[in-house]
């Protein structure tokens, strides 16, 4: 097992990477336990792991309660937060339980809000189950809902009391999954990490195939990037806005498909990543050759690189899409969209400095590709 550590002062929490760790949760929650009523939320897809964390709490936490609920990006919404929360409160929970939250990212970015919210805050730990969430909504402390108006509109910084990843939860996740999660650690090496970058162009088909060691190392490796930025940047204030490389675009993508299945976080974000880096060379901040090489890799891996290769998507018109980033949350109080560019593989920054006709340009060329 592998343990690092998001450096929050007081808020700080290990992250636990390993092989078959969650019958050694008891160990694993930096919290005495003996005391304490532990309140287990789970996506019904991941009732296995929850049954081997109720499990292994027997007889050493006054109580366990557990709860399933739908999975999918529509279960982060005012309902599925009413549902949550109602569960919690008939049980007359107290500040001094804990939530765990088991599942992909909207599992615990919706759990993370209710902890966060109820009470004023309870304690509560992550325990990622898809590679996206072990890679990147697990960690920093973002917890939020999804509205009609856009993603993750409502929420807070929260941080958990623990992420316990244990990559025996991946080998039950259909492919398409798999692939929408590695797009994430593609993201590490794009934002600042160029090395990394290199390494999964000799390494992806290991880590997409769950080989245990290429996992282990790319989940460990994009832990410790964005741990190191959040504990910089909690509240994204600053370098922590790197981490939403793709994200402006991505989330508008999103937006339009309706969180309804054919369009998934991850593959939304590849797109994303694509099209912020076909708008910096158009720019002329970088080469051509850089954003041909990042769509040569996500193609590589059937990871889609275009809003035409998603039906749903290509009813919008670039000025559609303008209008769902003009209300993301990443928009600034003046009005400008917030990007991240890059000038090179690892070298992104934060900007609203984009003209309209330029972003257009590369809309179209997505859409109509």
């Amino acid at each position: 097992m592998k343990t690092l550590h998001v450096d929050l002062g007081a808020r700080a929490y290990p992250i636990h990477i390993g092989k078959g760790i969650l019958s050694q949760i008891v160990d694993l929650i930096p919290m005495n336990l003996e005391e304490r009523r532990l309140f287990i939320l789970y996506d019904k897809n991941t009732y296995p792991y929850a049954q081997i964390i109720e499990d292994s709490l027997a007889g050493k936490c006054a109580d366990t309660k557990t709860h399933g609920i739908e999975g999918g990006e529509r279960t982060k919404s005012y309902d599925g937060y009413e549902r949550v929360l109602g569960w919690l409160l008939d049980h007359k929970v107290t500040r001094h339980d804990i939530l765990i939250a088991v599942g992909g990212g909207v599992i615990g970015d919706l759990g993370g809000f209710v902890a966060a919210t109820t009470l004023r805050g309870i304690p509560f730990v992550q325990v990622p189950t898809t590679l996206l969430a072990q890679v990147d909504s697990s960690v920093g402390g973002k917890t939020g809902i999804n509205t009609h108006q856009g993603k993750n509109l409502v929420g807070a910084f929260y941080q958990p009391q623990a992420v316990i990843c244990d990559i025996c939860t991946l080998t039950t996740l259909p492919e398409r999954e798999l692939k929408a999660g590695y797009a994430e650690i593609v993201k590490y090496g794009l934002i600042n990490d160029e090395p990394f970058f290199e390494w999964l162009d000799e390494n992806a088909e290991d880590v997409i195939a769950l080989n245990r060691e290429a996992l282990t190392y790319a989940v460990e490796k994009s832990c410790a990037n964005k741990a190191a930025i959040v504990a910089d940047d909690e509240h994204e204030e600053g370098q922590r806005a790197l981490l939403n490389l793709g994200h402006t675009f991505g989330h508008s993508l999103e937006a339009a498909a309706g969180y309804e299945g054919s369009l998934l976080h991850g593959e939304a974000i590849a797109i994303g990543m694509v099209m912020a880096h076909d708008l910096s060379a158009r720019m002329g901040l970088c080469s051509q050759e850089v954003p041909s090489r990042v769509a040569a890799h996500f193609r590589k891996h059937d990871l889609k690189t275009k809003i035409s290769e998603v039906a749903v998507l290509k009813k919008y018109t670039a000025k559609d899409y303008i209008d769902l980033m003009a209300g993301d949350k990443k928009a600034m109080g003046d009005g400008k969209i917030g990007f991240i560019l890059t000038r090179g593989i690892g070298q992104s920054f934060q900007t609203t400095d984009v003209n309209e006709d330029d972003l257009l340009s590369i809309l179209h060329q997505s859409i109509e590709a």
